[in-house]
Order: structure tokens, then C-alpha cells, then sequence
């Protein structure tokens, strides 16, 4: 471990370092974020990200994190949970919720449980009702390198009243070490995605991926061709882990992604000239507020293990 900054609030960040075989990753403890993906003999970082804290508070406060405990949007800052709506801060577009607002867990200091030469775990409790989400809810998170060149992270989540929960992992990867992803071809196993409004909310329609959207089989990526923020349909529940998506770059340098999770939101970066494409496993989004979409729900004394696993390739 290392320090690593000191939060505006006073709270110090520490960083560590992970090795197996081929791979390095750091981690930090502030929002459990993934700073760092190094491949020997692979001059650049595989990720996007900072050496300044300063940052990850600021523009890149989405940058590798873990959000929970519900990521993405929820429409006009609400939804139905059993017979009442829950009320979120507003934070998008004036209307809506993006990440779960301020209390969010990318925006908070997780606590280390543990650190080796391997692996760690860093965990954090959100209190009842911050942000309108009920529950006293314990995240764990477990970050495990794995040679020859495999980062797997667990995500786990109880709670002690039923409660929303879609947490994960958003990271934006760029295999090139160049200026975008252009150049890099993307392969995602779904025959289905999520069409978005004008404020990138899906309309609850399901639909074939077809044309600009079919990524069954490898496809080159180039800005805006198309536009990217949507959730392609994986499945209509978790399962067991399996591969669901490959990214490789012009250099030859692959990512595979395995997760449990029944979708992966793809977004472009558009927002940073296209530096690098966000990869999200999760569940699928505003789904309280989309009847026919897996719910996301965690019930009192549940347990929830969402697995993802980064395989990299030369």
C-alpha cells in the first residue's frame, strides 16, 4: 500500500498495488476505483485514469469506480419499490438520477479489509435512507489478480431492509494507448440492446440488435458510428460466469469479459473527445421503472455476488 492523496474533506486515499503473472492493477481506496491495468512489455496503461486525486473528485469521479448502489439512470428520480415510490436526488438533465447522486460509493472512502501481494478487499456501509435508498447496506468489494493476466472482481452486497441495488465496475479501456478507441474492434454476445431517449433513458423497449447495433460478430469501433450509451441484453437474470464480450485494439492487445451480470452498458466517452470505451457490467437500467426488465431488487437478509473478470491478451 501507498499513500496516495488526502480527500478535500480531510480523509487520506491509499493505493494498492496488485501482481499475478503478466498483470499489474492499482487500486484505490477511494471509490474503490481501478486506477491502473499494466500488461510486461506493454508500454501504457489499458485503462483510463489519474495520479491525481483531485481529479477522480472532480471530471473523473466515474473513472474506474465501483457505483452503487445503483448505477446509471433512474427516471425523474424516483421509483416503485412494493407498494411506495422512493425519491432520489436530482442530478441529471434537472429531472432525473445519475449514480445515485452524491451517495454514491464512488464518491466515498472504502474501508481496507484486506491487501496482499494478489489481492484485497475493501468494503463500505451506506447508511438507511442516504440518497432515498433504504437499507443499512455493507458493500464488499474483492479484487483479484490472477496469472498469467486475469483481474477478477466480486462485488458483494447485503442489506437489512428490502432495498434497489445495481452496483458496478466503470472503467474505460483503451488496449492502444492512443489519443481514442478508434481502431479497436468490439464484440459483445447479445441479441438484444436498449434503444435511449434524448437523455440516454431506455424507452423499455427491447430490441434485436440489428445493423449499427449488431456486435455479435467483431465490428471496428469509430466515433459516432453509432453514438454508444446503451445497455446490450445479455440475459434476464444473473448466471453462472461466462464470456459476453471481447475488445481488441489495433496493436493486438485483447480484453475479454466475463461477468454474471444480464447486461453491459457500452458508452462512447464522447463527453472526453472518445478517449476510451466504458465497459459496465450490470443489472439493466431504470429497470424499477420498466415493467419486463429484471428487477433490482435485494430483499432484507439477502445476499447479492455480482462477478466480472477482466482477461487480457497479447
Amino acid at each position: 500500500m501507498a499513500y496516495f492523496g488526502t480527500t478535500k474533506s480531510g480523509e487520506t486515499v491509499e493505493k494498492i498495488t496488485l501482481t499475478a503473472g503478466d498483470l499489474t492493477a492499482q487500486i484505490l481506496t477511494w471509490g474503490a476505483v481501478l486506477q491502473s491495468v499494466r500488461l510486461v512489455q506493454i508500454p501504457h496503461d489499458l485503462t483510463l485514469g489519474s495520479d491525481h486525486l483531485a481529479d477522480y473528485e472532480g471530471d473523473l469521479r466515474y473513472h474506474g469506480s465501483i457505483i452503487a448502489p445503483v448505477v446509471n439512470r433512474l427516471t425523474n428520480a424516483a421509483a416503485p419499490l412494493h407498494d411506495e415510490t422512493l425519491h432520489f436526488q436530482v442530478n441529471f438533465n434537472d429531472q432525473h438520477t445519475l449514480h445515485s447522486g452524491d451517495a454514491g460509493t464512488h464518491l466515498k472512502v472504502w474501508e481496507i479489509l484486506q491487501a496482499t501481494e494478489s489481492d484485497c478487499r475493501l468494503a463500505l456501509t451506506l447508511p438507511a435512507n442516504e440518497g432515498g435508498f433504504p437499507g443499512t447496506r455493507r458493500i464488499t468489494a474483492h479484487f483479484q489478480a490472477q496469472a498469467p493476466s486475469t483481474l477478477r472482481l466480486t462485488i458483494t452486497t447485503t442489506t437489512d431492509a428490502d432495498t434497489l441495488l445495481n452496483a458496478t465496475n466503470h472503467s474505460y479501456w483503451n488496449l492502444d494507448g492512443t489519443a481514442d478507441f478508434t481502431g479497436h474492434s468490439l464484440q459483445i454476445h447479445a441479441d438484444h440492446y436498449l434503444p435511449t431517449t434524448d437523455e440516454f433513458i431506455p424507452t423499455g423497449e427491447i430490441r434485436p440488435t440489428t445493423d449499427m447495433f449488431d456486435f455479435r460478430n467483431p465490428k471496428p469501433l469509430t466515433p459516432h458510428q453509432p453514438d454508444l450509451d446503451n445497455c446490450f441484453c445479455l440475459s434476464q437474470s444473473q448466471q453462472p460466469l461466462r464470456d459476453v464480450l471481447i475488445l481488441t485494439g489495433q496493436s493486438g492487445t485483447q480484453l475479454t469479459v466475463a461477468t454474471t451480470e444480464p447486461g453491459i452498458q457500452i458508452y462512447d466517452c464522447r463527453h472526453d473527445h472518445y478517449k476510451g470505451l466504458a465497459i459496465e457490467a450490470q443489472g439493466w437500467p431504470d429497470a424499477p421503472n420498466k415493467p419486463g426488465f429484471p428487477p433490482i431488487t435485494l430483499r432484507a437478509g439477502e445476499t447479492l455476488t455480482q462477478i466480472t473478470e477482466w482477461r487480457f491478451a497479447r
